[in-house]
């Protein structure tokens, strides 16, 4: 067990932040994580934090993947003290880190989010993991999967998915596996490039657009100056921002801006859903 006193750390909001679909939560204080073929439980009691691993593996995995190394205050405090809505928005979810994820389980994973919702994209993600990843024990005894290696998804027929609930996006997942597995696209050289080159390489991937491109760099390249623009986005920059938002003052981290923004309205939506 790794035990850390952590600041603007929420594993909660991380979970419902709709940035990682492999997270889980367990019990009461505790949640799950699946992650480059490694499973982990954290319990959090306000900033203090319980890892399930040992300290070799924290520092050499864990540490990175959710940015502790990041001190996430500086980014709090640069907020424009006189943008009311932002302020709020960055004080609701004041515990998001954007994670270092694994790229080409972005990449499916963001071609399957299009027109979806975040519980159907988890339930169409461990229908693809448990058919095609590779089973393996947790520290309980149980079965995880990990995320099926392209290879596994690359020759199969396109509709093929769409028994994962995948629909109208099966193909859009084989044939980009297709092309990274016989190295028509190369993702280690994507992962060297700086954010406009590496958003114009993943713009040419079928069923790439500029939404779904954004988010592979955010959340898979770690580009914070990317800023995907969904629908939540979308509706927030008309209410709010009609001149558009101020990326100047945040260039650099926007991303990160747009993530607390994102979650603000993801979350005041299922409220008032839930009060319907």
């Amino acid at each position: 067990m790794v035990r850390r006193t952590i600041d603007n750390f929420d594993i909660r909001q991380i979970c419902d932040s709709g940035q990682c679909f492999r997270m889980a939560h367990k019990r009461e204080n505790t949640y799950s994580v699946i992650a480059a073929g490694r499973y982990l439980e954290i319990e959090q009691y306000g900033r203090d934090c319980i890892f399930a691993c040992d300290e070799e593996e924290f520092e050499e995995f864990w540490k990175a993947y959710f940015d502790l190394d990041c001190e996430y205050r500086g980014y709090i405090e640069s907020v424009n003290p006189n943008d009311e809505y932002l302020m709020n928005a960055v004080e609701f979810g004041s515990g998001i880190r954007i994670l270092r994820q694994e790229l080409w389980e972005m990449t499916a994973s963001f071609l399957i989010s299009q027109q979806n919702n975040i519980a159907r994209i988890r339930r169409c993600i461990q229908n693809l993991c448990e058919r095609y990843g590779e089973e393996r024990p947790d520290p309980r005894g149980e079965s995880y999967y990990t995320f099926p290696v392209p290879e596994a998804l690359a020759y199969l027929p396109e509709d093929e998915l769409k028994e994962c609930n995948l629909g109208y996006r099966s193909k859009y997942v084989v044939r980009t596996a297709r092309s990274i597995a016989e190295g028509m696209v190369r993702l280690e050289e994507i992962q060297g490039m700086r954010y406009q080159d590496a958003k114009a390489e993943l713009l040419k991937l079928y069923g790439v657009g500029e939404k779904v491109a954004d988010c592979i760099c955010l959340f898979g390249l770690h580009h914070l100056e990317a800023f995907p623009k969904d629908t939540h986005i979308l509706q927030a920059l008309e209410k709010h921002y009609k001149r558009g938002f101020p990326r100047r003052r945040y260039k650099g981290y926007e991303g990160v801006m747009q993530q607390y923004v994102f979650y603000w309205e993801l979350r005041k939506a299922s409220l008032t859903d839930s009060h319907r």
